[in-house]
């Protein structure tokens, strides 16, 4: 018997019940190398992938942040799909097919070549405003310093004590799945004070998740409102960021995250924390943030999640429309699968993920993958 697909890790990220022996999977010798005409050992070899759970592994490791989902719901055409399979046995296998079938979709999106861009749609709101719509959140969306001739920027609340609660600010993004890179935040100089001082920030912190209900439109900034954020345990976060120290500089400051975050449910905070200017006129201490960028790529709008008791659901609606939110610079798709297979190897073989190209070819229905296999020398056992 030959192994043709084994997956290896020094730690075990992916559940509890996650065993990685599961993952070698043996197969006779006639299976390789691929025969077009072999459709019993395709069939087969598309089995084992299923039944090991094949798409979700590779998901959990480009994006650890896929463990939070604990369902899958998918259509084939915007409804649910809902079909008398017989026995609990057969019930099950359906189950399986549908969840590989769901994260392969979810997996070609998280290794599809992007360039990042700012994926903020609209801003939620702010933990404090000091004048507002003057010093508003959805100031700090402006590209540019001025708008109609007055400044651009939002502004604090001010405090006596520079160590007192974090204050925030909360965006929607464009997609309810976000694959997020990078982050830039100005600091707002007040160049009509006397010294130009700059408000920034001691450090920064950056939190992703959903909220718990359905946002409704109150929710956002607004008059009645003005800016002023609802508790913050009206979300669930699934991501937190290491503190990344802030300079006091009028300059848009770059947050590389430690790894690409897969934003679940499409809301991101942005925590200040430690105030480091006061304000000569009132000696309160004032946080002021001229512009924010988050950056990375939102997902395709068919997939797009929903909370639920027990954690988070992840749905797969295909919409009978071209969806527009993902699309390269040039106007063509990235969905060309022979190079997606090409970035499933060298991603796995990046993160100590070891598979037979011929296996890969038949999962991606093509002819055997001409890739290169660096050497096993440096391979983590």
């Amino acid at each position: 018997m030959i192994e043709l697909l084994v997956v290896r890790s020094s730690s075990n990220i992916l559940s509890p019940s996650f065993d990685a022996a599961q993952c070698v999977i043996p197969v006779s010798p006639h299976m390789i190398p691929y025969n077009l005409t072999s459709w019993t050992n395709a069939m087969f070899a598309s089995s084992t992938l299923i039944a090991n759970q094949f798409s979700k592994i590779l998901c959990l490791r480009v994006c650890p942040e896929v463990s939070n989902f604990t369902s899958i719901e998918a259509s084939s055409s915007g409804s649910d799909v809902k079909e008398d399979v017989g026995s609990s046995t057969a019930a099950e296998w359906e189950n399986q097919k549908r969840d590989h079938r769901v994260y392969m979709h979810l997996s070609h999106s998280l290794l599809s070549p992007y360039n990042s861009r700012n994926c903020i749609i609209r801003c939620i709101g702010a933990s404090s405003t000091d004048n507002f719509p003057e010093e508003t959140i959805e100031n700090t969306l402006e590209p540019i310093d001025h708008v109609e001739m007055s400044l651009s920027y939002w502004s604090s609340g001010g405090q006596r004590d520079p160590t007192c609660l974090p204050e925030c600010l909360i965006y929607m993004l464009h997609s309810d799945l976000c694959l997020i890179d990078e982050i830039k935040i100005q600091p707002f100089q007040a160049f009509f004070q006397y010294g130009a001082p700059i408000y920034s920030a001691q450090y920064v912190r950056f939190r992703m998740g959903y909220p718990k209900l359905p946002l409704r439109p109150e929710q956002l900034v607004s008059d009645e409102n003005e800016g002023q954020l609802n508790a913050d345990d009206n979300y669930t976060w699934t991501y937190a960021s290491p503190e990344f120290p802030m300079l006091q500089e009028n300059v848009a400051q770059s947050f590389k995250l430690p790894h690409a975050v897969l934003c679940i449910g499409g809301v991101v905070k942005i925590e200040l924390l430690g105030r480091i200017q006061k304000q000569a006129i009132d000696g309160l201490y004032y946080i002021c943030v001229s512009h924010v960028e988050i950056l990375g790529n939102p997902l395709p709008r068919e997939l797009w999640v929903a909370p639920c008791e027990n954690g988070v659901v992840l749905k797969y609606h295909p919409e009978p429309r071209r969806s527009n939110v993902r699309c390269s610079d040039d106007g063509r798709s990235p969905t060309n699968w022979h190079n997606f297979a090409t970035r499933i190897w060298q991603s796995g073989a990046g993160r100590g993920i070891g598979w037979n190209q011929a296996l890969l070819s038949r999962l991606l229905f093509g002819p055997p993958l001409q890739l290169l296999e660096e050497d096993d020398d440096d391979d983590i056992s």
